[in-house]
């Protein structure tokens, strides 16, 4: 039966959103207003918008923060959300071996499965949405940590520490990118002289479904994920704003993006190759030895921010050079990319991208605040300019006044979080009826990095850190930064020799990888 043809049921949704309408500059303005500590960045930011849109800001109300919803019942939502923490965090898996190219947009580009949405559809974006969550609670984003920018853990063991092991997944490679080059400020650096890497972070992995995974998906899939950021403040005047050439035609993309995507260096120790190179070279070693086998194999690429900009130049180039491979993507609050002939080119190439927007979210709208995609109705005047961003692809918008767990506040940060963005694709029915009361998803987890959540469920906010922020009490009785286990410590030398040992034997579910790799042949 066609996934577009089956029937969805509705349950009724427990509140009414309310019908406010997000602002930019007024978001921007309540941010500085509930933070007097805020940076010039901020304030710069809030100016430059106020004059570009020729707004005048308001003193934002007091009364900002109170949630809006008429239809609020503390007592239930404190019930609800109790009764849930004796429930699984996460729906069903379904077998959708028969339908996937319909939940990838290979054959229809999602269309009559976004409104409502479809069940096996809202399984699969969670799912991948989780697997671009990593690599953010697996990131040492600590300025004071010799590793700040790497991956704490080591591929084998990533997944098991992130609670994504159920997926049916295995890492295959880790992703490094440039960070000691002119770029905006999106990458971490560590403030210690005697660090891992000064030229380089963890950006991101490639994966592949085991055995299990593929036959319930119908077909092997290589998953790529992608890092982005979190600090939507920084965007604006971060932003080169200069579009780049891509590819052999007239496509173009902004510059930092393809940056960050294509640098490299023969002195740094980890980006002797881009990260361009290093995905598409492990991807076109999978889809070779998979292909061989004569299995049928997808590429999904997914990204958060910065993530989701990178994921789209990703496939643009596994769409390129790697013949009849289809190739999806899955992102996350993802900025504008590139200009129509680069999306026009993407739609060639049969690249399906389903982009999952919160409408409050300022990063999506950015760049090309005011020259985007709007202008093309005045083509027939200035013909296509070259210069002008827009989007790609299908779009899911969802809404924080949606959820009735959710705070109804201006929150920059909450707005932009990819737990927020999980939270309300989970509990996403349609645009008549917003929010699913089955929802499955831990509402605790909105609450990692912000304070979204409702303050009647007591979810402390940005509770996601490591136990004493790090520090281990050594046996002096001293607080100190821990050394990491060797395994943990990233390697080159290592970690070829791990990959190349576990190519010898992926097909056999790839649970025979080396997991004791070799110490260092080297030290730097």
């Amino acid at each position: 039966m066609a996934v577009s043809t089956m029937s969805i049921t509705h349950l009724p949704a427990t509140s009414q959103p309310g019908s406010s309408r997000f602002n930019v500059v007024h978001a921007i303005q309540q941010a500085i207003h509930d933070h007097p500590q805020a940076n010039n960045r901020a304030a710069r930011l809030a100016e430059s918008l106020s004059h570009l849109l020729h707004l005048h800001i308001e003193p934002p109300s007091s009364s900002s923060h109170a949630n809006n919803n008429e239809n609020f019942n503390s007592d239930l939502l404190i019930s609800d959300y109790e009764q849930k923490h004796s429930t699984p965090p996460m729906s069903p898996k379904e077998d959708i071996s028969q339908n996937w190219r319909e939940i990838q947009g290979l054959s229809s580009n999602w269309e009559g499965l976004l409104d409502p949405l479809h069940p096996w559809l809202r399984r699969e974006i969670v799912k991948y949405g989780e697997f671009a969550q990593a690599t953010y609670d697996a990131f040492d984003f600590d300025g004071f940590s010799a590793y700040c920018g790497s991956c704490r853990y080591n591929k084998h063991k990533l997944f098991d520490k992130m609670g994504l092991a159920q997926h049916g997944y295995k890492v295959t490679k880790y992703i490094y990118a440039m960070s000691h080059i002119e770029l905006p400020n999106w990458l971490e650096r560590s403030h210690v002289a005697d660090t891992w890497s000064r030229d380089s972070n963890w950006m991101g992995y490639v994966a592949i479904s085991d055995d299990e995974e593929t036959r319930r998906i119908g077909r092997r899939d290589i998953l790529v994920a992608w890092r982005g950021t979190v600090a939507p403040c920084e965007w604006y005047e971060d932003f080169q704003r200069r579009l780049d050439p891509i590819g052999q035609k007239e496509a173009k993309v902004e510059h930092g993006f393809l940056s960050i995507y294509t640098s490299k260096s023969d002195t740094t120790r980890y980006n002797k190759t881009s990260a361009s190179e290093q995905v598409m070279k492990e991807v076109t070693k999978l889809v070779k030895f998979y292909k061989e086998k004569g299995e049928e194999v997808s590429l999904t690429i997914t990204g958060h921010s910065l993530g989701g900009a990178l994921a789209l130049l990703n496939a643009y180039e596994a769409a390129s050079t790697i013949p009849d491979l289809p190739v999806s993507v899955i992102s996350f609050g993802a900025p504008r990319v590139g200009n129509f002939a680069f999306k026009d080119e993407l739609d060639q190439l049969g690249v399906k991208t389903l982009r999952v927007v919160v409408k409050q979210d300022l990063v999506p709208r950015m760049p090309g605040l005011v020259f985007n995609e709007a202008l093309q109705v005045f083509d027939e005047i200035t013909g296509t300019l070259e210069w002008v961003y827009t989007h790609v692809g299908a779009e899911l918008k969802l809404d924080v006044h949606s959820s009735p767990y959710l705070k109804k506040g201006i929150n920059l940060i909450g707005f932009h979080s990819l737990e927020t963005y999980l939270h309300l694709v989970d509990g996403c029915l349609s645009s008549k009826v917003p929010f699913r009361v089955e929802a499955r998803r831990d509402v605790a987890l909105v609450n990692k990095a912000c304070n979204m959540v409702v303050d009647e469920l007591r979810v402390p906010h940005c509770w996601y850190q490591l136990a004493n922020k790090g520090l281990v009490c050594n046996e002096h009785g001293r607080w100190v930064k821990p050394k990491r286990e060797p395994d943990d410590v990233p390697s080159p030398t290592r970690e070829a020799h791990a990959h190349a040992h576990a190519h010898d034997h992926i097909d056999n579910e790839m649970q025979t990888y080396n997991v004791n790799v070799i110490r260092p042949l080297c030290t730097t």
